[in-house]
């Protein structure tokens, strides 16, 4: 019974860290619509802020100042990032915000990295709580209590907050209608400031809470982004209470699992945000979106229209270019064109669902490496040929799409993608540690092109037949099922109305993606000569969607130019050690001054040569 107690009380000590910065971002979330993930930052920012604060104010005063401070201190950087960053793309569709943030995480970690170098940073004990409790003959750290009780705190005073002031009151009226908030005169724009700060302060109060236990270091970022999205999906976005729920059932199973079943903890939170999802899909005390919470001002998607004759033309040069490329004789550029035609594909895969059908997978990388891994277990395993192995990767991950997309396309916007994203992370978690069939962590290896097809011949392999994926990507945009699919994205009770089985549509839209990437992955595994589960990972995911949104979610150009972009851009990059820097200030910069995506810069060029001057005479 104590062993049982002491565990439930560390996970408890746990999720109230959790909670702390999960709070935040569902506050955050819920009145501005904005997926930050920029949020892991602000936390890490915290414990460095307070480790800093602490050593110059030693004693119990300077220790719980510090701690303060640092929430303060994030918080006024989180109201900086929103001024600077998010105010001048919140009209922009709701996931170019989600970009920059990405772009803030970049620029974060390196401004860390120069600001307090590469070494972890040790905190100091609290004061007066250094020892432990013992409880049923098991010692429970006095600190754990702390941080059970601060959780209590704030979830206390934050419901004091939303229930008993005027402001408080204004918050939750915007997290349900912004649009009737704005109608009553309420100005919007310092609403969102406010919450902004006051959800980077939760983040930097809770990453300088934990200081006493863990210090500080740069991976604390993406090590607690996940499993923050995580709790307030499942307790609900918006939700303060249902993230308290949530962040205590994730973190106290987790410690459980640990005793239990060791090998269920990297995805044991995914498996029950999943179950969660099925069940409820709006988290335990969220709500349905209704009209109205997105708010106004948002400009309409147009609809993609087919490459005009100057594009496909131009296309038609780009081809014979790459078709001229390995006359030049230096392998590096065959090579650098191999991979960032096989992005492209994966690149456009993900394009097909999210900027024709709405449909925002954060965990588009199973596919992608799931086709890779297929093809490599059929040569490794079972001795096939490449041409039977690059033949069964699509349908391997197409397979796979038609199982999870099922479940997926029941849900909608955030929920779909955290699903995906669940999902993911199970098909990696097998991956990972099934390591007499996929070789775990060490991969596979020696997965190389047929004899024939070295050298040129693969590459040209990968030309005609990734090109040929993309070409049908593009096709089928504008067949009766990509309008089918488009018509849902725009309007599912008018689509539902004219006859058009909307989920179903999505699924099978969902199921040719999956495929599409499948077929990348199995061309990144002979092009590489070997598979990781790296290459199914959240980070593979994200440059996806990195791509995609820096190219253009609505131009079927967009995940093409984005996916070269980027490949050549964090090639060139990648030598200087300040890299992440130079990337997110490049990603931030392009988000803010072309929100429609580099494949937007032509267009917009074109219309700014061919504007007739105001003085100019009309033309007869």
């Amino acid at each position: 019974m104590g062993v049982f107690i002491a565990q439930l009380l560390t996970g408890m000590a746990n999720a109230s860290a959790l909670f702390l910065v999960a709070s935040g971002l569902s506050i955050i979330f819920g009145v501005t619509r904005v997926v930050n993930f920029a949020h892991g930052s602000f936390y890490m920012l915290g414990a460095y802020v307070a480790v800093s604060a602490i050593a110059m104010m030693p004693g119990p005063f300077g220790f719980w100042a510090g701690i303060l401070l640092a929430g303060l201190a994030v918080g006024l950087i989180g109201l900086i990032v929103e001024i600077v960053v998010l105010k001048p793309i919140y009209k922009s569709p709701e996931l170019y915000q989600l970009v920059a943030t990405f772009g803030v995480i970049l620029v974060v970690q390196d401004l860390s990295l120069i600001a307090w170098g590469p070494e972890d940073q040790m905190g100091p004990r609290a004061p007066g709580f250094k020892g432990v409790v013992h409880i049923l003959g098991q010692a429970v750290p006095s600190y754990d209590l702390v941080l059970i009780v601060l959780a209590l705190a704030v979830l206390g005073g934050l419901w004091v907050l939303f229930n008993r002031t005027r402001a408080g009151v204004l918050v939750r009226a915007a997290t349900e209608d912004r649009e009737m908030v704005g109608a009553l005169g309420v100005n919007q724009s310092v609403l969102f400031s406010a919450v902004f700060f006051l959800g980077s302060f939760l983040a930097g109060i809770g990453g300088a809470a934990q200081v006493p236990k863990g210090g500080a270091n740069l991976l604390m970022d993406f090590s607690i982004l996940a499993s923050v999205f995580v709790v307030v999906v499942i307790g609900g976005m918006g939700s303060i209470l249902g993230a308290y729920i949530a962040a205590m059932l994730v973190s106290v199973l987790q410690g459980f699992g640990v005793l239990l079943l060791p090998q269920s903890t990297l995805v044991l939170m995914y498996v029950v945000m999943a179950v969660v999802l099925t069940a409820r899909p709006w988290g335990l005390l969220g709500k349905p979106e209704a009209a109205g919470q997105a708010g106004p001002g948002v400009v309409p998607e147009a609809p993609m229209r087919p490459m005009r004759l100057p594009g496909r033309l131009f296309v038609l040069a780009l081809i014979a270019g790459l078709a001229l490329l390995p006359l030049m004789g230096d392998p590096f550029w065959r090579i650098l064109a191999t991979d960032i035609l096989i992005v492209c594909l994966f690149a456009k895969s993900l394009h097909f669902i999210l900027g024709t059908g709405g449909l925002v997978s954060f965990g588009h990388a199973a596919y992608y490496g799931g086709g890779a891994y297929v093809a490599a277990l059929a040569v490794s395993h079972f001795a096939a040929p490449m041409e039977l192995a690059l033949f069964l990767a699509p349908l391997g991950a197409g397979l796979a799409a038609m199982i999870i997309g099922w479940f997926c396309v029941r849900l909608s916007g955030v929920y779909f993608a955290m699903l995906t994203l669940a999902f993911a992370q199970v098909l990696w978690s097998i991956v990972f540690q099934w390591s007499d069939l996929t070789g775990g962590d060490d991969g596979i290896l020696g997965v190389w092109p047929a004899s024939w097809a070295a050298g040129s011949v693969y590459y040209y392999l990968v030309l005609v037949l990734a090109v040929g994926g993309i070409i049908t990507l593009n096709a089928m945009a504008h067949t009766p099922f990509g309008y089918a699919l488009r018509a849902g994205r725009d309007s599912s009770l008018r689509s539902e109305a004219i006859g058009i089985n909307v989920k179903l549509v999505q699924w099978a839209a969902f199921v040719f993606a999956g495929a599409m990437a499948g077929l990348a992955g199995g061309f990144y595994a002979f092009a590489k000569g070997s598979v990781f589960p790296n290459e199914m990972e959240i980070a593979r995911s994200f440059d996806a969607l990195i791509m995609v949104f820096l190219g253009g979610v609505q131009s079927l150009a967009g995940p093409i130019t984005g996916a070269a972009a980027f490949t050549l851009l964090k090639d060139q990059i990648s030598r200087f050690e300040y890299w992440r820097l130079i990337l997110g200030l490049t990603i931030i910069l392009i988000v803010i001054v072309l929100p429609g995506g580099l494949a937007s810069a032509g267009e917009r060029l074109a219309r700014l040569i061919g504007r007739t001057p105001r003085n100019a005479e009309p033309a007869p």
